[in-house]
């Protein structure tokens, strides 16, 4: 969601600096290691190192010594690295959101792997082809500044009045995740690209401009320079602790119900992972019931698993924020087939 990438890190308890990665692709030494890379989309680890990632991450080496090298961007970013990639494979652990893990599967990037616990999740949530599954579900939203708009905004049309000139922005499609995920649920509400990319068009007038990381605007919107911004509900209410004049809300169409869909982190591991054995070990840790359990406590999110009914106060908080929300699948096989073009639309449409 998102598409900055941060310097590699390695945890020892927290995350810190470390070198460059050195593993080459399959070689012996690289499988003996006792390490694993992660590729992810930004919003699980925290700023003050009290994520979800965070806390799993710290738990799993403990638990087996291996230690994890992270490396965080947007969706599309990492795909993207890990395509470069392919003729010398350093990721080990791919975590992306729709529909770019779709895309990393039909790229050849992942190779079959069920972890334990993956026959808990919805089939929505997990590949057919046992490619990825989701580790931690999440659903597409907005946030508003609560100071200065004490009521959020019901409709996507209240957005093209003039006192958001300047001061709302979306992250860029087919760069961040949260971004494309502006052009799907618009072609839903709207009944279509055609009528999607008109109403786009028209809000450009208010658009402050494009923005690689989504993550990076919910600040502006808590300090006043951005009245809305798009962002997704698990980031945004992790964010919510320490950002205290963010709210979430979810745009409807006219006087429609408001809508959202999942957009969850799905979790594959990487064809010619050079640590697959520890990649299996950590993607098994990520779908056990002890790090399902700390989903809402801990990273302000819902767990993948459908056996884990947290009852701790972020699971009461979110579970508020979803009330009267209406879901919506996408078709995410055909956003997999017709992003590319889905995205020219929008730059046509915009002039970006």
């Amino acid at each position: 969601m998102r598409t900055y990438a941060k310097p590699i890190a390695a945890l020892t308890g927290s995350l810190v600096l470390a070198a460059g990665l050195t593993a080459c692709g399959g070689s012996s030494a690289a499988s003996d290691e006792k390490a694993v890379t992660v590729y992810s989309a930004d919003g699980l680890k925290g700023e003050a190192g009290d994520g979800w990632y965070d806390k799993v991450f710290a738990d799993f080496e403990k638990k087996t010594g291996i230690k994890v090298k992270y490396v965080e961007g947007g969706s599309g970013e990492m795909v993207q690295r890990a395509l470069r990639e392919k003729s010398n494979t350093q990721a080990d652990v791919l975590v992306t959101l729709p529909p770019f893990i779709q895309q990393a599967g039909s790229k050849g990037l992942l190779q079959k792997y069920v972890p334990r616990g993956a026959d808990r999740v919805s089939g929505a949530d997990k590949a057919s082809d046992g490619t990825w599954t989701s580790v931690v579900n999440n659903y597409f939203g907005f946030v508003h500044n609560k100071k200065e708009l004490p009521a959020a905004p019901k409709s996507w049309e209240e957005l093209l009045d003039a006192k958001y000139r300047d001061r709302l922005q979306y992250s860029t499609p087919g760069v961040a995740g949260d971004g494309t995920a502006v052009l799907i649920k618009a072609m839903h509400d709207f009944g279509g690209k055609d009528a999607a990319m008109a109403y786009l068009k028209k809000l450009q007038a208010n658009n402050v401009g494009p923005s690689s990381s989504t993550s990076k605007l919910a600040p502006k919107v808590d300090k006043g320079e951005l009245l809305v911004a798009n962002g997704d509900v698990q980031m945004n209410f992790a964010q919510s602790a320490s950002l205290p004049n963010l709210g979430i809300w979810f745009p409807a169409r006219g006087d429609g119900r408001p809508t959202t869909f999942a957009l969850p982190y799905a979790a594959g591991l990487v064809e010619g992972a050079p640590h697959g054995e520890n990649g299996r070990k950590l993607l098994d840790f990520l779908l056990s019931e002890d790090a399902q359990r700390q989903v809402s406590a801990v990273g302000g999110g819902f767990p993948a698993r459908e056996d884990v009914k947290p009852t701790d106060a972020n699971a009461v908080a979110l579970a508020k924020i979803m009330a009267g929300v209406e879901v919506f699948e996408p078709d995410w096989a055909d956003i997999d087939r017709n992003l590319t073009s889905y995205v020219d639309a929008w730059k046509s449409a915009t002039g970006s």
